[in-house]
């Protein structure tokens, strides 16, 4: 039986979490175990508090990031609320968010934060400003101030996209939900739109997207005049990717990627993670036998376990480099459909040892 994966919580309920916890202690001398944070879509989650430090002006409180079983790269770090509250002042009260240390802060425009302004995403805000709002009670007038902070933030960033995206000094807060669903598409989702919303906003209109760090690299070394902000990891997300880059006005689309997963766009494919979605290898077969390449190979191919097989198999072959345009072709064809017809496609193609093909 397969085991049932946990759920997590976003860093904007942490940080909620920990911003309520403060508001509360402030205002009754109450030191709550855990709270229940509301989540944007509606219902609410309870949040354990980790500790109160009382600071000169008010509290700090800090929540333990939890992701459930997600890869998440802030996944038991600290991310800490430093509230301040004054119930003499404005009418009807007001809540501030910023960004202390460890959040990073935007430097280039097409976020969906201003440049100079605290990374942290319109809905992890709101949700923040709610729950405050839902801890002050009956406040009607003053001012209550939380400064979110994450310690080890800046570290934690280097293996995230900001620094690519211009968000500098740590890490975003997000959650559009509240909660962390494991291996849930979002996040990378929405990096890849972060990514070409950066670069449109620079003025650029053509995206080369990569399956990862290895392919992006080697596309640097083979271009390396190319804009670094043009350079997006879209990983398996192919028609995500297409459609993303097509609704933003993008002209020209670049992958560069390896051969098996030109092999999967080529088979159509929205989606080409190697877990989920094989490579076929009977269509494989009927694309080398129309490329010219030797019927030897063919029941070899059908008998693969891996694309790496087969390009090994046809390494003397001189009919490969055809077999790599016929892909080419057919993945083109797949991606500028999935683009409306709005963008014109190229591919950069490497073998597994870095060595460019076609």
């Amino acid at each position: 039986m397969s085991k049932t994966l946990r759920t997590g919580r976003t860093t904007g309920t942490c940080a909620t979490g920990a911003a309520m916890a403060g508001v509360r202690f402030l205002r009754t001398g109450e030191i709550p175990a855990r709270i229940a944070v509301p989540l944007p879509p509606g219902g609410v989650l309870a949040v354990p508090i980790d500790r109160f430090e009382p600071t000169d002006a008010g509290v700090r409180v800090t929540v333990v990031k939890d992701g459930g079983d997600d890869p998440d790269a802030t996944h038991g770090h600290d991310i800490q609320a430093v509230v301040t509250l004054t119930e003499h002042g404005p009418c009807p009260f007001e809540i501030t968010v910023d960004g202390g240390r460890g959040v990073g802060r935007a430097t280039l425009p097409g976020l969906p934060v201003g440049v100079g302004e605290a990374a942290i995403n319109p809905e992890p805000r709101k949700q923040i400003e709610a729950g405050v709002r839902l801890a002050a009670g009956g406040m009607t007038k003053g001012r209550i101030s939380v400064i979110i902070e994450v310690p080890e933030g800046e570290a934690i960033a280097q293996k995230t996209m900001n620094p690519r995206l211009g968000i500098h000094g740590g890490i975003s807060i997000l959650g559009t939900q509240g909660i962390v669903k494991p291996y849930s598409h979002d996040s990378w989702k929405a990096t890849i739109e972060e990514g070409l919303d950066v670069a449109r906003a620079q003025g650029l209109d053509h995206a080369v997207f990569t399956t990862g760090r290895r392919s992006e690299r080697l596309y640097l070394e083979a271009w390396p005049e190319t804009p670094e902000l043009s350079l997006v990891q879209a990983a398996d997300f192919f028609q995500f990717a297409m459609e993303a880059a097509a609704g933003r006005g993008f002209a020209r689309v670049t992958w560069s990627l390896f051969f098996g997963k030109l092999v999967k766009q080529a088979q159509g494919l929205a989606y080409t993670h190697a877990g989920t979605h094989p490579v076929d290898f009977a269509r494989l077969a009927d694309w080398c036998s129309d490329a010219g390449c030797s019927m030897l190979h063919r029941q070899n191919i059908l008998d693969a376990n891996t694309a790496r097989q087969v390009l090994d198999l046809l390494a003397d072959d001189p009919a490969r480099p055809a077999l790599i345009r016929v892909l080419v072709r057919e993945a083109t064809r797949t991606a500028e459909a999935f683009s409306g017809g709005r963008c014109t496609v190229d591919y950069a193609v490497f073998d597994f040892d870095g060595e460019r093909l076609g």
